[in-house]
């Protein structure tokens, strides 16, 4: 197996599927061509194979170590990341005048995927400073920008999100990391208005280490009131830009932030990405001659954790996206094992017939359910994955401004099924190609247990897949007055009569099926807030969110087919026959699910609410 991603796949999404090609008749695009966009994928694939996926054993059997004066990695992560910068892919999508290439996020993205594919852990520190730097590009003034973000994209700088602290976990309102403003005139600040901030923070990777001239961290925290209480609520937080290097007027390094390492975390999986606890504030060091980090505010304070957003949605399906490729990773190598391990024979009318050779195992039905079911996960879930990327050059690009709102609205409708739906079911894949390989496959000798082991961390990475759910049931459907769930609604409901009208009588029966699964979720999501019980309602929002995503998997499928199906499909033509029949089997085996995920919700069980503790 030499190829990370099949191009023939990748050339299918990207150009017979998502039109990548008309891009380049956008102004922003203008200067690139179909030859431009092929060459950066070709050139990622080749890197990320010669540099990512040679240390991916690695850094998993090395992870981070604290010598107790810095953190030590094994020196081919910065070799890898170094090699990723000088190819310019830290500022692909990123404007020109910022020194980037200007590429569609749709063709970004098709590159990252090969990094992703080829390790996941290294691969973490440039999704993180990319969206750093995308963070401050949107939301920072200019000097912040000239400060931090150029940096950055450049690779001089390493970016992190410092959001959750050890007793707050995913409750951001609970944060206790505190902002004191530094003297009367703190908000006339070359790099914004100033602060000294104090705290600890959790879970933060790419916290601590010495591959790059600094890290900028992006710090949610809270401004306190005239009496030192900090005010409650999600809206007082503010984001501030701590660098653990203080940046002088003139561009260059000044000495080092009050910021400290407290800790390594030790993890099951993405060993090769540090994870820190930080204190902030701690007095190890005295920046300026005071005590207390320096950091300097982004926008308006109240605003932090809607300015973080930006970030953290991006990051979101950036972690999709990462579950996508280690879900396609584990699926390529059982079936490159199935292929040639021989094991038993076929089963006839007589029986099994010992004298005869053993065949592949592959040629057993339970192994090919096992693989197309890893097939319908994980090119399914690339292709939203994908998807998403081409609505997030449309939310910038398209020529109307009806286009652009359209392109948002439906991203945010998607953004929590782009980030769970491949945590679960490319986890579900890694699962089953354990399963192919059988005793070999829980054996360190084969990478699919490191690729489990990696993607269950996906689960809990930006919004745990409960806080995906409530995001979805409790905020995107209803928002605008159900809007996003009708735009989505409308859009499925294209694909549907396109299916509808099909020759092929199983593309014709899909579109029926799918219609059905649609109105399910939108009478399930009325039948919920009719409750009148918002904790009644949310309770059902995980196994909504399941039912949810399988509709949208069956769609983005069932349009899958329709694009292999434009013309006639030649008998020899194996990848085209494989699209059509992953829709099958999608379709048969996988969308039925919704109905019993949705059941106890249509009916407003209150088994859960019900349960008390002293049960358990």
């Amino acid at each position: 197996m030499n190829d990370l991603i099949d191009r023939r796949l990748l050339d299918f999404l990207l150009y017979d599927w998502l039109d990548a090609e008309s891009l380049t008749r956008r102004p922003r695009f203008a200067e690139h061509l179909r030859g431009t966009f092929d060459s950066a994928i070709e050139a990622a694939a080749t890197l990320a194979d010669h540099e990512f996926a040679t240390h991916n054993r690695l850094s998993d059997l090395n992870e981070p170590r604290f010598d107790g004066v810095r953190v030590q990695l094994i020196p081919e992560i910065k070799r890898a990341l170094d090699a990723f910068v000088a190819s310019g892919f830290m500022a692909a999508a990123a404007d020109a005048e910022h020194g980037g290439l200007q590429l569609p996020v749709l063709i970004e993205k098709a590159c990252f995927a090969h990094f992703n594919a080829a390790n996941v852990a290294t691969a973490a520190y440039a999704m993180l400073t990319i969206g750093n730097a995308n963070l401050l590009l949107a939301h920072g003034t200019r000097r912040q920008i000239d400060a931090f973000a150029r940096p950055e994209l450049e690779g001089r700088f390493f970016g992190t999100m410092c959001l959750s602290e050890p007793q707050a976990g995913s409750s951001l309102s609970d944060i206790r990391t505190r902002a004191i403003p530094v003297g009367a005139d703190f908000e006339q600040c070359a790099l914004g208005p100033r602060y000294r901030l104090s705290g600890t923070k959790m879970w933060i990777s790419g916290g601590e280490h010495e591959m790059s001239d600094n890290i900028v961290h992006l710090v949610l925290a809270k401004i306190p009131e005239a009496d030192g209480a900090l005010p409650v609520g999600v809206k007082a937080i503010s984001l501030f830009i701590v660098p653990r290097v203080l940046v002088n007027d003139d561009g260059s390094l000044g000495e080092r932030n009050d910021i400290a390492l407290a800790g390594l975390n030790h993890k099951m999986g993405y060993r090769g990405t540090v994870n820190t606890l930080l204190n902030f504030g701690e007095g190890k060091f005295r920046p300026q001659g005071g005590a207390g980090a320096i950091g300097y505010r982004v926008g308006a304070s109240g605003q932090g954790l809607a300015i973080m957003f930006h970030m953290m949605n991006e990051a979101r399906i950036g972690v999709g996206l990462g579950a996508t490729m280690l879900g396609y990773a584990g699926y390529r190598q059982s079936l490159d094992y199935a292929r040639q391990r021989p094991q038993g024979r076929s089963m006839g009318t007589g029986g099994k017939d010992a004298t005869q050779p053993q065949v592949p195992i592959i040629a057993h039905a339970d192994i090919r359910r096992m693989l197309l079911a890893q097939k319908a996960y994980a090119e399914g879930a690339l292709a939203l994955n994908l998807y998403c990327a081409r609505l997030m050059d449309d939310e910038k690009t398209a020529a109307s401004e009806e286009g652009r709102r359209r392109a948002t609205l439906l991203l945010d409708m998607l953004t929590p099924i782009a980030k769970s739906w491949p945590s679960q079911w490319c986890l579900e894949a890694n699962n089953l190609a354990i399963q192919i390989l059988g005793g070999y496959g829980y054996t360190r000798d084969f990478p699919v247990e490191q690729y489990w082991r990696d993607n269950r961390l996906n689960m809990i990475h930006e919004g745990t897949h409960g806080i995906q759910a409530l995001d979805l049931l409790g905020r995107k459907v209803v928002m605008r007055n159900g809007a996003g769930l009708a735009l989505l609604g409308t859009t499925i409901g294209a694909t549907i009569s396109h299916a509808l009208a099909a020759q092929h009588p199983d593309t014709r029966r899909f579109g029926v099926v799918l219609m059905g699964a649609v109105d399910r979720i939108a009478h399930a999501s009325k039948r919920l807030w009719s409750l009148d019980n918002p904790e009644a309602t949310l309770a059902h929002a995980t196994p909504f969110l399941q039912a949810f995503g399988h509709v949208v998997l069956a769609w983005i499928w069932l349009d899958l087919s329709l694009a292999a199906s434009r013309s006639d499909i030649a008998d020899d033509d194996a990848f085209l026959h494989g699209i059509r029949h992953a829709c099958r089997y999608f379709f048969v085996y996988e969308l039925p699910q919704v109905a019993v995920w949705l059941g106890p919700a249509e009916a407003g069980d209150a088994t859960l609410l019900d349960t008390r503790d002293a049960w358990l």
